[in-house]
């Protein structure tokens, strides 16, 4: 049996724009990435901010395809530094998410708010 070297595919999301896709199935704890690119202090929307041994952060301006991992409150995967890793089994063809955070929830418009706007047609 053929085992894909590369555990995931881009497609496009019923979340967001594009989204990664699991291409097998993922293994708890199974090791899937590195989301690289170069440093920054910026934040941008592909910006993943990780925390050095000195309780330091610093961003990581994301271009490889895990640029496009969607945000779950309910993740499937977490990262640990610039490593993701599945949180538990993850089916092929299931999308893979992580949490973007508490501070990124605390952006988000309440669930009312958004029917309102929605009703508004705004």
């Amino acid at each position: 049996m053929h085992v894909s070297a590369q555990p995931y595919y881009v497609a496009k999301s019923p979340i967001h724009g594009l989204g990664v896709f699991a291409a097998r199935f993922l293994e708890e704890g199974e090791f899937l990435g590195y989301y690289e690119g170069p440093q920054t202090m910026k934040d941008g929307t592909y910006v993943l901010w990780c925390e050095d041994e000195d309780g330091e952060f610093f961003g990581i301006d994301g271009k490889n395809d895990l640029r496009y991992l969607n945000h779950s409150p309910d993740p499937n995967a977490v990262f640990y530094g610039e490593e993701l890793v599945a949180l538990r089994g993850i089916e092929p063809g299931e999308e893979i998410c992580f949490h973007y955070g508490e501070e990124w929830d605390d952006l988000q418009p309440e669930e009312s708010e958004q029917e309102s706007t929605r009703e508004q047609g705004a």
